[in-house]
C-alpha cells in the first residue's frame, strides 16, 4: 500500500485496532442472522476463479437459507451484478486502496456490516491485506474465517495484530498451490465436505465462435510482452486468417492499443480497448475461437468461458495463477522460459530499463508465440 497522507492512515489504523473490541462486545447481546459475508476484493482474475464457489455454498444444505453478502472491488461492479445477483443478496463495492486514507467511509462501511449480523465472515484470499482483515473484524460476526496468509501484501507489525481478528486461521497444505485450488481448499474445510468444482466457469450466450482477441496489456507495464512482438504476432495471424482481430484491454492500455493500430493497416484490426464493459468482455473472450494474452483476467476468462488461449508467461507467480493445473479442463497454452529465479513474486533480481519488461517476459520469443498460435488456427 502507498499511503500519501498519513494523518489519514493513523486514524485509519485506529479504527480498525480500537474499534472491533467495541463492536464485539456489543454483538455479544444479539442473535446472529441467517447471513454470511464474502470479502473478496482482489483483481477481476482472482474474482473469476473465486466467484463459482458462492454458487458453491448456496447449494449445501447448511446455508441454502442464508444470505450471502459479497464486499468486492468497484472494479468489478458491473461483472459482479450481472454473473452473481442471484446468489447474492447484498453487494459492497470498495476501493481497498483508497480506504486506507478514507476513515469516515471506513466507518461508515463497518457500520453498515455491523447491523448486518452475520453469523459468518469469510475471507478466502490467501495473501490478505490489512483494510479486508479490518473490514472482517469490523462486522463483529462470531465466526470469521481466513488464511493464516504470508506478508506479501501486509506487514508483519500488522499481520501479528490482524490474526487476533480471525475465530480460525487456515494453514495452507504445501500441495495446494494454484489459486483455484487455494479457494476450494478454503470452502471445502468452510463447509467441511469435499467439492466436485474443478474449475471456473462462466456462463456466456451461446453461438458460433469467431475473432481473436489480443490483449497487448498487463497491469503492471514491466510484467507485459513489448508491443512490437504483438504487432508482429497480429501481422503473421492477419496472413493466416481473415477472422476479425480485436485489441482488447482497460483505459490503461489505451497506449499500446493505439500503437498496434496506427502500425498496421486501417481496418486491419478492430480496436476496443476501454470501448467495453466487463460483461461485454466477458461475452467477447466467450465468443471468440482465440485469445492471446499476457498474464492478466482475459486468461482466466478464456478459461472460464472454455475459449483457446495464448498466455504469455512470466516467472512472478509461477503455478499459482497459470499454468493451469493439468487436472484442469486446459484450454490455455502458456508460452514461456522458466529461470531459476521464478516465483520471486515479482521481486526482480534484475536491473531493467523503467519501461523494459522484466527478463522473464521479455525472452519468451516471438517464434514460440507463433508456433502456438499456428496450431490453434490449424484446429479451427
Amino acid at each position: 500500500m502507498i499511503i500519501k497522507n498519513r494523518n489519514l492512515f493513523r486514524i485509519t489504523r485506529l479504527i480498525i485496532f480500537k474499534l472491533p473490541p467495541v463492536f464485539k462486545f456489543l454483538a455479544r447481546f444479539r442473535k446472529s442472522a441467517q447471513r454470511i459475508l464474502l470479502i473478496k476484493t482482489d483483481a477481476i482474475g482472482d474474482y473469476v476463479l473465486f466467484r463459482n464457489f458462492i454458487e458453491e455454498v448456496k447449494n449445501t444444505d447448511q446455508y441454502k437459507n442464508f444470505e450471502i453478502d459479497l464486499v468486492a472491488s468497484e472494479l468489478l461492479r458491473d461483472f459482479a451484478v450481472t454473473y452473481d445477483s442471484k446468489f447474492v443478496s447484498e453487494f459492497y463495492f470498495i476501493n481497498p486502496n483508497a480506504l486506507y486514507e478514507s476513515p469516515l467511509k471506513l466507518f461508515k462501511l463497518g457500520w453498515r456490516l455491523f447491523k448486518r449480523n452475520y453469523a459468518v465472515v469469510l475471507q478466502p484470499t490467501y495473501s490478505r491485506i490489512l483494510i479486508t482483515d479490518g473490514i472482517a473484524a469490523l462486522s463483529a460476526a462470531k465466526q470469521i474465517m481466513g488464511y493464516e496468509s504470508d506478508n506479501e501484501r501486509i506487514e508483519r507489525k500488522y499481520k501479528v495484530k490482524t490474526d487476533k481478528f480471525y475465530t480460525t486461521l487456515l494453514p495452507l497444505p504445501a500441495g495446494v498451490f494454484f489459486e483455484f485450488d487455494r479457494t476450494k481448499f478454503f470452502f471445502e474445510q468452510f463447509l467441511q465436505q469435499p467439492l466436485t468444482i474443478n474449475g471456473p466457469h462462466i456462463e456466456v450466450t451461446p453461438g458460433k465462435k469467431q475473432g481473436i482477441v489480443i490483449f497487448p496489456g498487463a497491469g503492471v507495464i514491466k510484467r507485459g510482452w513489448e508491443p512490437e512482438k504483438f504487432l508482429e504476432l497480429i501481422k503473421l495471424i492477419k496472413q493466416q486468417t481473415d477472422q476479425p482481430v480485436y485489441i482488447a484491454g482497460g483505459p490503461a492500455e489505451a497506449a499500446v492499443a493505439e500503437y498496434l493500430t496506427n502500425a498496421l493497416p486501417q481496418g486491419e484490426v478492430i480496436n476496443l480497448t476501454g470501448k467495453t464493459t466487463l460483461p461485454q468482455l466477458v461475452e467477447l473472450i466467450g465468443a471468440a475461437t482465440l485469445v492471446v494474452s499476457n498474464e492478466t483476467s482475459a486468461i482466466h476468462i478464456a478459461a472460464a468461458t472454455q475459449t483457446p488461449a495464448i498466455c504469455i508467461l512470466g516467472g512472478g507467480h509461477f503455478g499459482r495463477f497459470a499454468p493451469y493445473p493439468a487436472q484442469m479442463p486446459q484450454t490455455t497454452v502458456c508460452a514461456y522460459e522458466k529461470m531459476e529465479c521464478y516465483n520471486c513474486n515479482w521481486n526482480c533480481i534484475y536491473e531493467t530499463m523503467p519501461n523494459a519488461p522484466y527478463p522473464c517476459i521479455s525472452i519468451v520469443s516471438l517464434d514460440r508465440v507463433w508456433l502456438m498460435a499456428q496450431h490453434a488456427l490449424n484446429q479451427l
